[in-house]
């Protein structure tokens, strides 16, 4: 048992007895190799010197960061993922530095390190592989102007390309500058489709390590000029040309337009629709991927509120300025989060200043799914589940051919059509926030002051667990808040946000590991998605599409569940049974009904019947206090007796802040902090978080749609909404008379009103 061997009391004398070697992340019998061993002070003697830490954590997936290894100094050879080897080095220093490789895939990588050249590898530790859109520019070689690298040859575009990069991720004094180029070659869809780097030559050796680099480009000899995707990569001059996995600075993947063969400079355009043609008659014998993937939500306020399922499409991005260069038109796009199944292939979703989705057939902005998902899918390493490249590939190469360099976009949408909303699903959201107050997915709000360990959901039917833990607003006080969230959705990882010490802000735990977001926002993990763009704000995402969303507010957590409709009728819990009646949500462990929800003392029993067993706890226990409070205890403390009425006495101190602070709907659980928590701060991050849980009900209400409604043959429409309410008014060209409706309205039934529009040539008109 995990938590058991947690709890281990260590013998200081037999300590010397057992070694880490090999045995990271275990609990021996004298000492642990755990990475909770640190704070409960039970490590064996040598746990830094085998279980390594390191720094930086993460990097590009192309690999070539130097990365340190803390509390050591030894880097021979490195293995990552049991097959794939890199040299480290010891500088001057004593410091033992590694070099990650070329990976097809993103997340966290294991490695083990050898200090005997590889006859065996001892230490282990772990690196973050990054997808190289994710990643920080500082972190990479910058291409100036990129749009004029991608379009180079093209009409007017030409002159000198310039790049730079920052000069300590090459320890150089002169370095080589190298084109890798990337293709995916075999037959798709079966075991032979394979992806594959490889170097094609050096744009400059020798060149000072100064930053910076600029170049006329001319067309690839040697047949190079075939390969249309790469990276240009920036490393010593003292490898051999092409040298795999070495210390450099690579750019992002773009279209190699600056070194493509002399017809391309002579005719683009030409050049181009030839490839889209091509491209047109190889998608026409490929699987069709676009009934498997989701269906876009309908507004942008859905699309940014089901976290769960989407997420920011950082090419265009409302909080960044909506720099929307493939989307014209948008402020903002998001990307399903979960690759479809069986291809693995992308959605995506785009939106204009309206909030209304942007469809490619009314516009070249609009949004397009993906026969590959851009951020890859698991298990990555082959087409078309490899990150970036498999999507550039199929999808972004092909929209460069037909509608940036040739004018013949209506190729690429016929394959790459926006998908409308019409099957699209709100998921349904529950909260638990302030001194801890429970809005169930169906709507059901009361309070439960318990102090323990408890399930807020269970679906056993989706293998999705989330536990809560809860502990005394303060030592003088009898109510309890939210202070750490445990949650796994069949084998994946476990995931643990609790507040930290002072209650200044969230820390993350994978698999009863802290995490550190100093280099990264966003973790592909097993079996779940992360997101922290700021220590008070974390997101999982899983599989099922379920997200888990914690908000550290004025020293509480706000945690909010949303689940997609497959959850109907299959939830447990203190957060309820998802079906849209909220006669059953408050229902025991032992499936008995609470009989009286306005009564505090029955709710109680009923939040104590969820207290979690033993053997079913995620939460991780690494300290005396944790130990001792939870782990030895029982998991609801019965001798923690809240109180459960607010006292409403004019004499309070606290009376008139709490009348000031707390009004309207909800009123009742910020007046309950204020008066019993004894905080009008958290009474106040209760009204907060209750308005927010109202706003996000309101921006997940379902929206109906009609669908798509095209202009007439010879006519054209004014309107490029569908949704219920929306009016489109239709019109023909001159020299044609209009049959049909001329405005048309999204009725209620999902239906547009009045008849088909058309276009009759006058000439032809016997009305």
């Amino acid at each position: 048992d995990i938590v058991e061997r947690r709890h281990l009391k260590v013998k200081p004398k037999m300590l010397s007895r057992q070694t880490c070697e090999k045995n990271c992340g275990k609990n021996l019998d004298t000492c642990s190799c755990h990475t909770t061993c640190t704070s409960l002070a039970n490590c064996c003697p040598d746990y830094k010197e085998y279980c390594v830490n390191i720094s930086p954590y993460s990097g590009s997936v192309f690999g070539g960061t130097d990365f340190i290894i803390l509390d050591a100094n030894i880097c021979g050879s490195v293995e990552f993922n049991d097959n794939i080897n890199t040299v480290g080095y010891v500088d001057d220093g004593g410091t033992g530095h590694c070099i990650s490789p070329l990976l097809y895939e993103t997340g966290w990588i294991p490695f083990e390190i050898s200090s005997d050249n590889g006859t065996t590898f001892t230490r282990a530790g772990a690196w973050l592989s990054v997808h190289t859109g994710k990643l920080d520019s500082k972190f990479k070689a910058i291409l100036d102007n990129s749009t004029k690298w991608q379009y180079y040859g093209t009409p007017n575009v030409g002159g000198a390309l310039e790049m730079t990069w920052n000069t300590s991720l090459v320890r150089a004094e002169k370095v080589n500058i190298e084109l890798w180029g990337y293709r995916e070659t075999g037959e798709p869809y079966t075991e032979y489709w394979l992806g594959e780097w490889q170097y094609l030559y050096s744009l400059a050796k020798d060149h000072p390590n100064n930053g910076s680099f600029s170049f006329l480009p001319k067309p690839a000899e040697n047949g190079f000029s075939s390969w249309e995707l790469g990276s240009v990569r920036v490393s010593s001059s003292s490898h051999p040309d092409g040298m795999w996995n070495v210390q450099a600075a690579w750019t992002e993947d773009h279209a190699l337009a600056w070194h493509l063969e002399e017809n391309f400079r002579k005719d683009s355009a030409g050049w181009a629709l030839e490839k889209c043609l091509a491209w047109d008659k190889l998608e026409n014998q490929l699987p069709n991927f676009l009934s498997e993937i989701i269906d876009c939500p309908c507004t942008l306020a859905q699309a940014r509120a089901d976290t769960g399922r989407f997420h920011t499409d950082y090419g265009c991005d409302i909080e960044k300025g909506s720099v929307c260069t493939y989307h014209p038109g948008s402020v903002h796009c998001v990307r399903a989060i979960q690759a479809s199944p069986k291809y693995g292939a992308g959605q995506q979703c785009c939106y204009d200043s309206t909030g209304a989705q942007v469809l490619t057939a009314d516009s070249i902005g609009g949004s397009t799914p993906d026969r590959a998902h851009d951020w890859g899918s698991p298990p990555y390493k082959k087409p078309p589940r490899i990150p970036g490249l498999s999507h550039w590939i199929y999808d972004v190469l092909s929209f460069y051919y037909c509608c940036l360099w040739s004018d013949n976009c209506h190729y690429y949408f016929k394959h790459r059509p926006s998908s409308d909303c019409r099957r699209y699903k709100s998921p349904e959201s529950a909260v638990v926030f302030g001194d801890p107050h429970f809005i169930t997915f169906d709507g059901t709000s009361y309070s439960f002051n318990g102090k323990g360990e408890y399930t807020l959901v269970e679906s056993l039917e989706k293998k999705l667990t989330i536990q809560g833990r809860t502990e005394p607003v303060t030592e003088t006080t009898n109510a309890t808040k939210l202070s750490s969230v445990a949650m796994r959705e069949a084998s994946s990882d476990i995931i643990e946000v609790r507040l930290v010490s002072g209650n200044s802000g969230l820390e993350v735990l994978l698999n009863q590991k802290t995490l550190s977001f100093t280099e990264q926002t966003w973790m592909d993990l097993n079996g779940a998605f992360l997101f922290s763009p700021t220590s008070t704000n974390v997101t999982v995402m899983f599989p099922s599409g379920a997200g888990v969303e914690v908000r550290q507010r004025e020293g509480t957590m706000t945690t909010t569940v949303l689940l997609p409709e497959d959850f109907k009728d299959a939830t447990l819990g203190l957060l309820g049974n998802m079906n849209g009646d909220a006669k059953d949500d408050l229902v025991f462990s032992n499936a008995s009904i609470v009989q009286n929800s306005s009564n505090p003392e029955e709710l109680f029993s009923f939040g104590a019947s969820w207290a979690i067993a033993n053997v079913s706890a995620l939460f991780t226990y690494d300290s005396e206090y944790l130990l001792e409070t939870y782990y030895d205890a029982p998991r609801h403390d019965t001798s923690f007796i809240p109180v459960f009425l607010v006292p409403e006495s004019p004499d309070d101190p606290l009376a008139n802040q709490a009348a000031t602070i707390c009004s309207g709907e909800g009123s009742q659980f910020c007046r309950y902090d204020i008066l019993v928590g004894r905080s009008p701060g958290i009474g106040n991050a209760t009204r907060i978080s209750f308005q927010s849980h109202v706003s996000l009900v309101e921006d997940l209400k379902p929206v109906l749609s009609c669908g798509w409604l095209s202009p007439p043959d010879n006519g054209k429409k004014e309107g490029t909404t569908y949704l219920q309410g929306a009016k489109v008014r239709l019109s023909c060209n001159e020299g044609y008379n209009l049959k049909g409706s001329a405005e048309r309205l999204c009725q209620a039934d999902g239906q547009w009103s009045g008849e088909e529009t058309r276009c009759v040539a006058s000439s032809m008109d016997t009305s």
